[in-house]
C-alpha cells in the first residue's frame, strides 16, 4: 500500500533530495487531471521553480526501426559514466489507443534501467497529445529539481508530437536510418526544419558506407533550408549505438549548441518563448475543461452534435451556438 503524499513543502524537499520514488510520485501528481490534485500540483511546481532550469533538455525522435531505445541506453550510459544524472521522458499520444506506452518496457534499456544515476519515465497511459505534453513539460521541471542535469525527451516520431517536443527542449536531435531506400523519401520536410542535429544511426559493419552517403544527402538538404537559428547550422553525423561510435561526438555537438546559443542569448530567449507558449496552451486546456464541464453546454451538446451529424447545422454555426451558451 502506497504512503499518502506528504504536505507540499515536505514533498518538495523529498523531490529535491533526489529520491526517485518520490520524484515518480510527484510526476504522477502533476499528471493527474483530478481537480483536488490540480491545486496540490500547482503548489508543488511553484515551490520547486527556484530549483529548475539547470538541465540540458534534449529532444529525440527518429523513424521506426532507427534504434532509439539502443541509442538512449548507450548515450545515457555514457553520460552517467561521465558523472551526469540522466532522466528519460516520453511523449507518446498513441499510448491511449494502443494501451501501451513507449519506454514502458525498461528492459529495452537494460543498463540505463538499473543505473542509479538514471530515471526512466514512460508517457502517461492515456490522454491527448496536449495532455501528454503538459505532463511531460512539468515532469522536466520536477526532474531538474531532483538534480538531473540531462533530460532526454523521446517522441515516437509520429505527426505533431515531433513539433510539440521541439517546443519544450533546448536541442532537437533527429535519428535517421541509412540503407532503407531513398533516404529523403518520406522524411517530412518539417522534421528536418526543426532539427538542430541529425545523426544517421546504425553506421556499423556493411552499413558504414551507406550511412556516409545518407549523411551527405542530409547535409545537402539542410543547406537548402533556412536554419531555425541564425547562429547554428545543424550538423549531420553518423553513429552506431551498437558500437558506441559517434555517440561521444553527438554529445560534444549538444554542448557546442548550448554554449553557442547561450553566448548569443538565444538559448534563454528560446526558453522564455517556450514558457509563454506553454502558458497559453494551458489556458486553452483549462478553458476547454471548463467548457466541457459546463452544465449548460452539456444540456445542449447532444442535440447540437446530432444536428451536425445529420448535416442540418454547419460546424461553425454549432460551435458559435455552444460558445454563446457557455458565455451566457
Amino acid at each position: 500500500m502506497k504512503q499518502p503524499l506528504p504536505a507540499t513543502a515536505e514533498l518538495a524537499n523529498l523531490v529535491c533530495s533526489g529520491d526517485t520514488m518520490w520524484l515518480a510520485r510527484a510526476i504522477t501528481l502533476v499528471e493527474s487531471r483530478k481537480p483536488e490534485h490540480r491545486e496540490a500540483s500547482a503548489e508543488l511546481l511553484t515551490a520547486l521553480m527556484p530549483f529548475t532550469g539547470g538541465s540540458d533538455r534534449v529532444g529525440l525522435t527518429g523513424v521506426p526501426g532507427v534504434g532509439k531505445s539502443t541509442f538512449i541506453d548507450q548515450f545515457g550510459t555514457n553520460l552517467t559514466a561521465d558523472g551526469h544524472k540522466v532522466a528519460v521522458l516520453a511523449v507518446d499520444p498513441s499510448s491511449s489507443r494502443t494501451g501501451g506506452a513507449i519506454l514502458g518496457d525498461k528492459t529495452r534499456m537494460e543498463r540505463l534501467g538499473v543505473d542509479p544515476n538514471a530515471f526512466i519515465r514512460p508517457s502517461p497511459a492515456s490522454g491527448s497529445l496536449g495532455g501528454v505534453a503538459r505532463a511531460t513539460r512539468e515532469a522536466i521541471l520536477l526532474c531538474e529539481a531532483a538534480g538531473f542535469d540531462v533530460v532526454l525527451v523521446e517522441t515516437v516520431g509520429v505527426g505533431q508530437s515531433e513539433t510539440t517536443v521541439s517546443e519544450m527542449v533546448d536541442i532537437f536531435v533527429v535519428l535517421m536510418l541509412a540503407g532503407a531506400g531513398d533516404e529523403l523519401q518520406g522524411i517530412k520536410r518539417g522534421v528536418l526544419e526543426i532539427a538542430d542535429l541529425i545523426a544517421v544511426n546504425k553506421a556499423d559493419g556493411d552499413n558504414v558506407k551507406r550511412a556516409k552517403v545518407a549523411a551527405a544527402d542530409y547535409r545537402r538538404a539542410i543547406h537548402l533550408m533556412t536554419s531555425a537559428s541564425p547562429n547554428w547550422t545543424p550538423p549531420v553525423l553518423t553513429c552506431s549505438a551498437l558500437t558506441n561510435d559517434g555517440l561521444p561526438q553527438i554529445w560534444e555537438q549538444i554542448v557546442a549548441h548550448r554554449d553557442t546559443l547561450a553566448a548569443t542569448g538565444e538559448r534563454e530567449a528560446r526558453r522564455q518563448r517556450q514558457q509563454i507558449g506553454w502558458m497559453w496552451s494551458l489556458i486553452g486546456d483549462r478553458l476547454l475543461d471548463e467548457f466541457k464541464g459546463s452544465p449548460k453546454v452539456r444540456a445542449r451538446l447532444a442535440s447540437v452534435e446530432a444536428s451536425v451529424l445529420a448535416g442540418e447545422l454547419p460546424p461553425a454555426v454549432a460551435a458559435d451556438a455552444l460558445l454563446a451558451t457557455f458565455l451566457g
